[in-house]
């Protein structure tokens, strides 16, 4: 559904240049010594608690929105009209494009912003696919967009108004560009759940091996190195796809943006040389990023650790996704801190079962409330608009249609947190040493009692001769903590049931997995 725009002035698909003159005149965008700009915003996350979707009626926001904050349609329509109202006596930008690459299955987008903050339409013209190079004359979804209008009677002055049926998001009052861009892709997951598929908050990559190149997803909320082990190096490997991807019946791949929404803190060019060498162009747009003068720190965090980049695939090595073949595994992302393995071998109603778990410890990409805390978030998907019942269950159906192998990987620590010196870190090269041996299949397998996945007896190339961080009960046993692992075990089984139990509506064999 499109959405007539009446504004003071319209400029209708700018060119990049023109979008980064725009972001200039911005009194909040300062030019880096790389040559591109650098926006600090008011909101440094997104606003979960402000989001509201619109039910027609009590029924439906019980069952196919049930768990999720709603409003009514008649509310909708009230502050509709207000931004349209304020709207009308301002400069407007609005961008044209595509979510997803594929002719056949992609999404027509649109967004509509306030000039004066024309940083978010350059960097959601650099996500689309087609972005400003294409004029809708009817948009699939669209998002209309005002920094600068408060919205009174809501979380923190702000709202994110999620219209699913007619594919329209309102937003009020933040300037944190993950608002335009998850309220596209927020529409764009109900669209592929019609058809029958599984939206994924998931990175795409694909691995060359001795047996032909596999392709792998890499499920994971914000924080737990999601972007980082899609683009870390695997016998040349290249990255498909960042944030989120369309698992569908037969084990076919759909991408959704033609570029990276990356976070900065920590960048380091060692360990993620092509994500910098991105960052680090006049091209890519920075969001929230440490600067003095016109020198950018990605290490300093006095202001947000949720520093944020955008740039374009055409400016990385990257693989064709247009010559994707169906996916031969998947990777659920878990930033634990305590006896979950560096790697695990999943059953498909295991697999399901932590699909919906989410569990890692939250960072500033969530918001405060967030931040520093243990959450179970189901599929990892805090944008899927309907009960999250919906996502398991969708899930096992495809694995069980098309088999896929799914493995548990840890990206945090084994025996505590970083202020217990007898715990030990999953690094970097950890992950990525499992990763190219579940490509290459070169991973020995032996089963857990405890939780009944299989853990790795040995990883070709996993660094270090401890095997604490692939079989965790070894570790507690040889530091006289094995009471202390038994405790975890029951814990977590308890947490993990309970968790599961409010899903009235999830497949009970997803449920029984983890007792």
């Amino acid at each position: 559904m499109s959405v007539e725009i009446k504004a003071k002035s319209l400029a209708t698909n700018p060119s990049a240049d023109q979008l980064k003159e725009m972001t200039g005149e911005m009194a909040t965008a300062r030019l880096t010594d790389f040559g591109n700009y650098n926006v600090q915003t008011e909101v440094v996350s997104r606003s979960s608690a402000s989001t509201y979707l619109v039910a027609d009626s009590p029924e439906e926001s019980d069952t196919l929105y049930r768990g999720l904050k709603t409003i009514t349609r008649e509310e909708f329509d009230r502050v509709a009209a207000l931004q349209d109202d304020y709207i009308a006596g301002q400069d407007m930008v609005s961008v044209d494009g595509y979510i997803g690459s594929n002719p056949e299955f992609r999404t027509r987008a649109r967004l509509v912003i306030e000039r004066a903050h024309a940083n978010i339409a350059g960097m959601q013209r650099q996500l689309y696919y087609e972005g400003g190079q294409v004029s809708h004359d009817e948009a699939d979804t669209t998002v209309i967009y005002t920094p600068r209008l408060p919205m009174a009677d809501y979380p923190d002055s702000r709202l994110i108004a999620v219209d699913v049926k007619n594919g329209v998001t309102r937003v009020f009052n933040s300037d944190y560009f993950g608002e335009s861009k998850k309220g596209g892709l927020r529409m764009w997951n109900e669209i592929v759940f019609q058809r029958g598929g599984l939206p994924m908050h998931a990175g795409c990559k694909v691995i060359p091996t001795a047996d032909g190149e596999k392709v792998g997803l890499i499920v994971g909320l914000s924080g737990t190195g999601k972007t980082t082990t899609t683009f870390t190096r695997q016998n040349g490997s290249l990255p498909v796809q960042d944030d989120f991807i369309a698992l569908m019946p037969g084990g076919h791949v759909y991408t959704t943006e033609n570029g990276c929404f990356a976070k900065t803190f920590g960048l380091d060019p060692k360990f993620e040389p092509t994500i910098y060498q991105a960052v680090t162009t006049p091209e890519a747009y920075l969001e929230n990023v440490s600067q003095k003068n016109g020198a950018v720190d990605f290490f300093d965090e006095s202001y947000t650790q949720n520093g944020r980049a955008t740039f374009e695939f055409s400016l990385i090595e990257c693989y064709d996704p247009s010559n994707l073949k169906p996916v031969d595994f998947l990777l659920i992302l878990n930033r634990n801190e305590n006896i979950i393995p560096a790697v695990a071998r999943l059953r498909p109603e295991q697999a399901a079962a932590y699909f919906m778990l989410g569990e890692t410890t939250g960072t500033s990409a969530g918001g405060a409330a967030e931040a520093g805390k243990f959450l179970r978030v189901p599929g990892t998907n805090p944008f899927f608009p309907r009960a999250h019942d919906f996502q398991g269950n969708r899930l096992l159906e495809l694995l069980e249609e098309h088999p896929i192998p799914v493995y548990l990987l840890n990206t945090g620590r084994v025996g505590g947190t970083d202020a217990d010196e007898r715990s030990q870190k999953v690094k970097i090269p950890h992950s990525s040493a499992v990763v190219k041996a579940i490509a290459e299949d070169t991973i020995s397998w032996t089963e857990d009692p405890d939780f009944g996945y299989e853990i790795a007896e040995a990883v070709p190339e996993f660094p270090g001769e401890d095997g604490g961080l692939l079989r965790p009960a070894e570790l507690y046993a040889a530091q006289g903590r094995g009471e202390e692992y038994e405790q975890w075990v029951a814990r977590l089984k308890a947490e993990r049931a309970e968790f599961l139990e409010q899903y009235p509506d999830l497949d009970d064999r997803i449920v029984k997995a983890i007792s």
